[in-house]
């Protein structure tokens, strides 16, 4: 197959969302596309293991998407080869009363991955310039300071928080963590199939909430919100990829391929040596071993 270039879901300087690509299976079958994956999240892993004893960096790993995108199943697939240890994945659901009482992204940096981790966002702090941008009477509950009513929640706080969250991002990047934004870029038709077939699975029924449709009718409204939350955020130290989703092993494979190209980048990114003192003594322990 012809190989994942990482300039065709780069997000360099903008991205109209209405262009953009949503399908992509490579003219592979499904049973191809799971082949290729499991081939890179294989190689994805190993490096993993190299990265967790290098020590000296962290991987943030973030998935925003409409609901039904296939965030979930393509986390479990792609990360199915890493070493647990080295892992930890975190849903960020509705704030809960101990995150609302501190700012915005306070809960997000406290699941921020240690240095040698990946740390896997399934949602993400772009929630809080989505969800509440669709929805601006939700920022009253974080009781901010001179936000009284929703008329105070204007262009000019909405700036303030990009440039609130890219200065997070940067102060993370310079301080070792190496930052992927996904964007599943799923078309409204699928997400309408998708929501069809968990309705016609019984074991797929709670999955299901009513809210779904009433998100679905502000469809328009939130692929507004993506494009400029993305535009005004996509920076060469913390780039956003455009994922096309609706084909789900496509979308699986293009994520691992791309975070295998790109973390293969860092050269300086290698196993430890053992001290000079041990390394010279290896036979040694060896025969000490073999000789029990």
């Amino acid at each position: 197959m012809k190989s994942v270039q990482i300039s065709d879901y780069k997000i360099e300087s903008s991205i109209d969302i209405s262009n953009a690509n949503t399908s992509k299976d490579f003219g592979l079958s499904d049973k191809k596309l799971e082949k290729q994956l499991e081939k890179t999240r294989i190689k994805l892993g190993e490096l993993q293991d190299t990265i967790y004893a290098h020590g000296k960096y962290s991987v943030l790993v973030c998935f925003q998407g409409m609901d039904t995108s296939g965030k979930d199943s393509l986390i479990r697939e792609v990360f199915k080869d890493f070493n647990v240890r080295g892992v930890e994945v975190h849903s960020f659901k509705q704030p809960t009363s101990l995150e609302i009482n501190h700012d915005y992204l306070w809960r997000h940096y406290i699941a921020l991955p240690a240095r040698g981790k990946f740390g896997v966002f399934n949602r993400t702090h772009y929630e809080n310039v989505l969800v509440t941008r669709v929805h601006s009477n939700y920022i009253l509950s974080e009781k901010l300071p001179n936000v009284n009513f929703v008329e105070d929640v204007n262009e000019e706080f909405w700036d303030q928080r990009f440039e609130q969250i890219n200065s997070f991002e940067k102060t993370l990047v310079q301080n070792g963590t190496l930052i992927f934004k996904f964007f599943m870029n799923l078309s409204k038709e699928e997400q309408k199939n998708r929501l069809i077939r968990r309705l016609n699975k019984p074991n797929k029924n709670w999955k299901f909430s009513p809210g779904d449709l009433k998100e679905r009718k502000l469809w328009d409204n939130y692929m507004s919100c993506y494009q400029d939350a993305i535009n005004k955020t996509t920076k060469s130290y913390a780039p956003w990829y455009s994922i096309p989703a609706d084909n789900k092993p496509a979308a699986r494979l293009i994520v691992a391929s791309l975070l295998l190209q790109e973390l293969s980048k860092y050269k300086d990114i290698v196993e430890p040596e053992l001290e000079p003192k041990v390394k010279a003594k290896i036979e040694e322990y060896r025969q000490e071993l073999e000789n029990e």
